[in-house]
């Protein structure tokens, strides 16, 4: 099951927040659809079989995602929050794939009828391939999405069984060019470090990607989290340990042979046509999680949602399904600037540092040991080297800055 929702404050009985605009950020949905066949051996999200359901449809559930929808446009004018279009909208879980298109399509049809649609808009569901074929693709398609996140994983039919994964590395590849013939744009999720994975293991994983031309791949190193199935077997001793050195080994390949493959990396586990919606995550744009368990930003206050559907959707008819929030103050802004913006290949500012008062000395080492490199422009941006550390050195810096 998955963690914890975070600790905050309760959220108003009255849903009044007390915002001030922030007239430059653009705006973004994320759906969660919470639904799984089964539940993965190293998974630790917000997701439901059908026997945790507690007699929530699914074939109806599409509803109150669009009250939410219809809740989200009263509170935003009641928050005084100026009327914005749409730039992206994200469909996550869970998997997405499991609704029927004409659901995603009735979604679709509120956020546009509440918000508007930019030009060019982004549209992308998270999908896994046995649930994909022609017909899904092409209802899919003129429901409105134009990108597909498949969750493919690895292309070792090993690997995938370690991760508990159903489907064949066929299914993977009929996916994908079915995908791409209907002119969908196409990203897949590969995770490295599973037990027993070997690094010619993964290279031939990337080749395989590389070789059905995608258009982005997300990388990342498995994370063994407490209280899954691939977390109890390791500690019976069925299987290994992740391995980090050779963790680190396999990112070094990805870049080398991704980069060769002309997908450049835009931040730590993502390389090709950057997704506009996970930008705006990383921009501290302002997005509206729509769903069980999502969470949502606007204005510097993040709020979240209860997290079972069912508690969802009987929080919802009282008023709101959100379960608490929190006002983000300025320091704590400047905080996950460093840290989500230092991932990424634009870097941050070098005053940023000095905002934050991290010691200049510090930043000069980490420069002077090939972690960070000083930019033309005045940027602060990680190296290849820096990329495999970012994150613990982003808490270095904090934990010794004098503001």
């Amino acid at each position: 099951m998955a963690a914890s929702l975070p600790l905050g404050l309760s959220w108003p009985g009255d849903n009044q927040l007390k915002l001030t605009p922030n007239l430059s950020a653009t705006f973004h949905a994320y759906v969660h659809i919470p639904f799984c066949a089964v539940r993965c051996g190293y998974c630790d999200f917000n997701t439901y079989t059908s026997k945790e359901l507690r007699g929530v449809s699914q074939a109806e559930f599409h509803i109150p995602l669009i009250q939410e929808v219809n809740l989200s446009k009263q509170l935003l004018s009641q928050w005084a929050i100026p009327a914005r279009e749409l730039t992206t909208v994200f469909f996550g879980g869970g998997t997405p794939s499991m609704f029927e298109a004409s659901q995603i399509s009735q979604i679709l049809e509120s956020l546009e009828d509440n918000f508007g649609f930019t030009d060019g808009i982004e549209i992308t569901l998270e999908a896994n391939p046995e649930g994909l074929d022609h017909l899904k693709l092409e209802e899919l398609k003129a429901a409105g999405v134009n990108r597909i996140s498949l969750g493919v994983q690895s292309f070792d039919q090993k690997v995938l069984d370690v991760l508990d994964r159903v489907h064949s590395k066929d299914k993977v590849i009929a996916a994908v060019k079915q995908a791409r013939e209907l002119g969908l744009r196409v990203s897949v999720d590969l995770i490295y470090g599973a037990p027993g994975e070997t690094l010619e293991s993964w290279r031939r994983t990337l080749e395989q990607a590389i070789e059905l031309g995608v258009e982005h791949v997300s990388a990342y190193s498995l994370i063994i989290e407490e209280g899954t199935a691939i977390a109890r077997k390791i500690a019976r001793g069925e299987l290994a340990e992740v391995d980090e050195d050779l963790n680190a080994d396999k990112y070094l390949l990805t870049e080398e042979l991704l980069g060769k493959a002309g997908l450049k990396n835009y931040e730590v586990s993502n390389w090709g046509n950057p997704s506009l919606h996970n930008q705006a995550y990383w921009q501290s744009q302002d997005w509206w999680g729509y769903g069980p368990g999502a969470h949502g930003h606007i204005s510097g206050a993040r709020f979240w949602n209860q997290k079972h559907p069912a508690t969802y959707t009987a929080a919802l008819e009282k008023g709101s399904p959100a379960a608490g929030f929190e006002y983000l103050d300025e320091r704590t802004q400047l905080e996950e600037r460093l840290l989500l913006m230092l991932r990424t290949s634009q870097g941050v500012p070098r005053s940023l540092f000095r905002e934050l008062g991290v010691p200049t000395e510090l930043v000069a080492n980490a420069i002077a040991s090939g972690l960070l490199e000083l930019a033309s422009n005045d940027q602060i941006k990680a190296t290849l080297s820096g990329r495999l550390l970012v994150d613990g050195l982003v808490l270095d810096f904090l934990s010794k800055s004098q503001a």
